[in-house]
């Protein structure tokens, strides 16, 4: 693991064994009866530990953006330019992600987005992170 690669623990492991799937899971509190992202053990909002794993409908709405053009950090360098964002996933909770496959240009706060998937490589650890695109969601 690096500064810029997740590590997957026990907690986590059902979240990137699904985005290694194709699939983004949230986290849902039965006792409020409300989804939070990102994956913790408990409710941020009633403090309730009965939460539980729900997959996500994958779609989202772009809330912000900036454009990166330099990150010394390895993967990232390598990528320069590219969209780090958050965006409001249809379920409600925010998510910081990137944008692919966008220009600059044409990005529009509010602009409906997918998830989709980009597979780990050596350098980030094997680890599938969700980043989101103009595409349909997986069906």
């Amino acid at each position: 693991m690096t500064a810029a690669t997740p590590e997957a623990d026990a907690f986590t492991r059902p979240y990137w064994d699904a985005a290694a799937e194709g699939r983004l899971l949230i986290r849902h509190c039965a006792a409020c009866d409300r989804p939070h992202h990102y994956p913790r053990e408990f409710c941020p909002y009633c403090w309730s530990e009965d939460v539980h794993w729900r997959p996500a409908s994958g779609r989202a709405t772009l809330y912000t953006w900036s454009v990166v053009h330099r990150n010394d950090l390895p993967p990232f360098g390598d990528r320069v330019p590219y969209v780090a964002a958050v965006v409001d996933l249809a379920e409600g909770p925010r998510m910081m992600t990137e944008v692919i496959g966008c220009p600059e240009a044409n990005l529009r706060i509010g602009m409906e987005l997918y998830v989709t998937f980009r597979a780990g490589s050596g350098t980030e650890g094997g680890v599938t992170v969700p980043v989101f695109g103009l595409g349909p969601a997986p069906g």
